[in-house]
């Protein structure tokens, strides 16, 4: 039953909704709300690594965190400094895309959407507030991973709730509300990073607190706009999609990719982990005299990042009229190559540092462009992979399996970042050009194995 099916009040009133960019009005409430949760996220992605390794994980302050010692013997190994960093780091971030599967089933079951927002509002503003306090550490990193996990997901589904099955304005609607998910990602780094390295870290993860709280005002201020909680519920007499025989080879497909996108995903992730540990460290980030902060770094990345995924898609869209264009496992192999070389560039740059120099910032620069295109080529293509294959029976939980990669990333992140400091700065970079070879290898392989069902997948709505 669709959201339309529970209230068919909501259908009829909408259409003429045109109140904001000629959307409905809650449009408007939950983009700038999701805009506050990705600023105070991307905060913590900005801040959290350099905050360890720079203050808390130093004698003197880290004796001071309540429970982290034994976490540190019975979790971690004894792990100490940057290598400990990278692993509470990975820890963070994985929990983070694995909690949402979470927040839906309390959403689903017990809250509905908009109480179980309510809630991960509440506690991501928490976490960030006891992000002061080095004692409330431990706590204040649990706060955020379940209150991403209330947040994430529900958020998306409401803007979907906004549109009956027949409104044509729905898939604009997600754009718009991606374009609100990228302007933070920019400016969460200039903000709150900025305030962070330069004036004290906690006014960095306090600003994000600020902001989140911002949020969750707007989101309840704009209740009246928004669609009601949907009641999961078939229609009467209504038939349950059954999986069909045939499609039991692709799904094992798609299940055995998520490690492979995972391994694929490793240099990307890393930006938010050893990278910024090393570009604090070696990277020549002085202009006029001026050092800019290094959190700069992701603005950097996610500004391309926005400005390749826009260009991509009116590449292919412009080739596509005329010429041939490659299909989504097709896209993904030659994102590969430009991830490739993008860890090549990474690697370049501490081959050729020469002792006691900075490394220019032409190597990294370099590399944020050419990885951004290989992103550009292979997340959103690989989604669209998934909701293309996947059957409709049970569409909407393989949507949910493709984030264990993330999940698997991060985690693998942790690890593999834990090296830095162990390894020659040039091996480590090769782990993650090999990290991008081997999905360029298996994304190719599995070209040849699903080239024809690729070919005759009926394509499929993963909102609906």
């Amino acid at each position: 039953m669709t959201v339309a099916d529970a209230t068919p009040e909501f259908d009829t009133s909408h259409p003429s909704d045109r109140a904001f960019l000629g959307h409905p009005k809650g449009l408007g409430y939950l983009g700038f709300t999701e805009a506050c949760e990705r600023f105070s996220y991307y905060s913590m992605q900005t801040l959290l690594v350099l905050y360890m390794v720079k203050q808390l994980l130093l004698p003197g302050h880290v004796e001071n965190i309540v429970g982290f010692e034994w976490l540190r013997s019975h979790v971690y190994g004894g792990l100490q400094g940057q290598p400990l960093a990278s692993a509470v780091f990975g820890t963070y971030t994985s929990l983070v895309y694995g909690t949402p599967i979470l927040g839906g089933l309390l959403a689903d079951r017990l809250l509905g959407r908009r109480r179980t927002m309510i809630v991960g509002g509440v506690l991501m503003s928490l976490g960030h507030f006891l992000m002061a306090f080095e004692q409330s550490f431990l706590l204040a990193l649990l706060c955020l991973v379940l209150g991403v996990g209330c947040f994430k997901g529900n958020i998306a589904s409401q803007v979907g709730g906004l549109y009956g099955p027949s409104d044509v304005r729905r898939a604009m609607a997600f754009q718009i509300f991606y374009i609100f998910i990228n302007v933070s990602v920019i400016v969460a780094p200039l903000v709150a990073g900025t305030l962070g390295e330069k004036v004290g870290w906690h006014w960095g993860f306090g600003t994000a607190g600020v902001v989140m709280v911002l949020g969750l005002a707007l989101y309840l201020s704009g209740r009246r706009w928004l669609p009601a909680d949907e009641v999961r519920a078939r229609a009467p007499g209504a038939a349950r999609p059954k999986i069909d025989r045939a499609d039991y080879p692709a799904v094992a497909a798609l299940i055995l990719l998520i490690p492979v996108l995972a391994v694929a995903l490793l240099t990307n992730q890393e930006i938010f982990n050893a990278y910024l540990v090393w570009g604090d460290a070696q990277f020549n980030k002085t202009f006029l005299g001026f050092e800019a902060p290094t959190s700069w770094l992701i603005t950097v990345d996610a500004t391309l990042s926005f400005a390749m995924l826009v260009a991509v898609a009116a590449f292919w869209n412009f080739r596509g009229k005329r010429h041939w264009e490659p299909d989504e496992l097709g896209k993904m192999i030659i994102g590969s190559v430009f991830t490739v070389a993008g860890g090549l560039c990474l690697f370049a740059a501490a081959f050729f540092q020469a002792p006691g120099e900075k490394i220019s910032l032409a190597w990294p620069l370099l590399f944020h462009l050419l990885n951004s295109i290989g992103f550009a080529h292979i997340l959103p293509i690989s989604l669209a992979l998934f909701s293309k294959i996947a059957p409709k029976a049970i569409n909407a939980t393989v949507i949910g399996l493709y984030y264990l990669a993330f999940f698997a990333a991060n985690a693998i992140v942790g690890k593999v970042g834990g090296l830095y400091s162990s390894l020659p700065t040039t091996t480590f970079w090769l782990i993650h050009v090999a990290s991008a070879a081997l999905g360029l290898v298996a994304f190719a392989l599995f070209k040849l194995v699903l080239g024809k069902r690729l070919e005759t997948a009926p394509a499929s709505d993963p909102l609906t």
